[in-house]
């Protein structure tokens, strides 16, 4: 109905222009929430028309004949007190009917509010090659009004100021430059929004593109068992493939989790290395790895960069205890040595708590315990099937 009213609007604006037989005064106008507004729709004596007989709607709806006054045989006024914001951004339809329904002539409100300062305005580049910048609205965002959001950049101490063209529908507040980029040299970058009511600009940010370079997820990621050590996982995976010739030393993170869960444990101190071993998971289990990347130090940047997307999730499993696998029930199987066993659990459970990084040392005493306890367990399995 609104979209009807509104395109009806529109040729009655033309034939108005042309022909002076009725208009509304003011035309489209702009107000702040809780203004209020008087107009006047103003038909020609030619169309015999007593302004009695005339009536107003607001989107659609009839406005109530106390709030209209006849100022002239063909004028007739309505007044709307302490306006709300405009339902639609392209503005309410205020029309005014002939007695028989047709309509006249009519206005646009918009009503809403100035923008306040964007904030939050953040970019990123992906391996150098464009700009992607996103910000916030300021205050509580919503103007009720159509309001224009530009992104503009320009290098710091010389060229001309740029406007971003290529506007994210699907992510508001975002907007994406891909090429034409200089490196080395600094750039100015700020938001302008603008409406009917006002203007605000947001904080100038300066940044180098080396400086907020973000990366593909590492390529090529593979889990392994380690041999038959049944709790722990190799993982191994390659350089991003759009960085090898630059010059920058990358950080990397792991995280991983069971199946049968959501909950993500995550590794943060792998370092530069693209390999790394997972200890002190279940036995028996599969689970799910993924790794990101940071690439620190472009050509010499000194800022911590910015974390890559995680690779896709990379399946593998733990092998099964072989304690579990042998079914002995016999409880008095390595009584002898359950007092040293006790003990080098209790010292060598530390080291599995201190085993998590990738660069500890105490994890090469870790699979040499474990490796102990399956040759031991093997030869205790051997000498009892020979004397059954």
């Amino acid at each position: 109905m609104i979209t009807f009213l509104c395109l009806v609007l529109c040729v009655t604006r033309v034939l108005s222009s042309s022909t002076q037989l009725a208009a509304v005064f003011p035309q489209d106008p702009a107000l702040r929430i809780g203004s209020s507004l008087t107009a006047t729709c103003v038909v020609s004596a030619e169309l015999g028309l007593h302004a009695s007989t005339l009536y107003w709607t607001l989107n659609g709806k009839r406005l109530p004949s106390g709030s209209c006054s006849v100022l002239s045989p063909t004028a007739l006024s309505v007044t709307l007190p302490r306006l709300n914001g405009s339902r639609q951004q392209s503005g309410d339809n205020l029309v005014c009917h002939g007695s028989g329904g047709h309509v006249l002539a009519g206005s646009c409100l918009y009503v809403g509010m100035p923008p306040e300062k964007p904030v939050n305005l953040t970019c990123w580049s992906r391996n150098t090659k464009d700009l992607t910048c996103k910000w916030a609205p300021g205050g509580q965002g919503e103007t009720y009004i159509r309001t224009k959001y530009t992104l503009k950049y320009k290098l710091r101490w010389y060229g001309r100021e740029k406007e971003c063209e290529d506007y994210n529908t699907g992510q508001p507040y975002t907007c994406y430059i891909p090429r034409d980029l200089a490196l080395f040299t600094p750039y100015e970058i700020w938001v302008e929004a603008s409406n009917q009511l006002g203007a605000a600009t947001s904080d100038v940010i300066i940044l180098d593109i080396l400086d907020v370079v973000t990366t593909d997820p590492p390529a090529n990621v593979h889990v392994s068992r380690v041999g038959e050590l049944e709790d722990q996982l190799s993982v191994r995976w390659g350089t991003p493939p759009a960085l090898k010739d630059f010059l920058f030393q990358a950080k990397y993170q792991i995280r991983y989790r069971l199946e049968d869960s959501t909950d993500w444990k995550v590794m943060k101190d792998v370092g530069n290395q693209t390999s790394c071993r997972l200890a002190g998971l279940r036995s028996g289990t599969v689970y799910f790895v993924q790794v990101r990347c940071n690439p620190v130090g472009i050509y010499g940047s000194r800022n911590a960069g910015i974390w890559s997307d995680w690779s896709s999730p990379t399946a593998a499993s733990t092998p099964h205890s072989e304690r579990l696998q042998s079914g002995s029930c016999d409880p008095k199987s390595g009584e002898q040595n359950s007092t040293l066993r006790r003990e080098l659990k209790q010292f060598f459970g530390w080291v599995r708590k201190h085993a998590f990084g990738c660069n500890s040392m105490s994890i090469k005493l870790y699979d040499q315990w474990r490796v102990w306890l399956q040759k031991s367990h093997k030869t205790r399995n051997q000498v009892d099937s020979t004397r059954r």
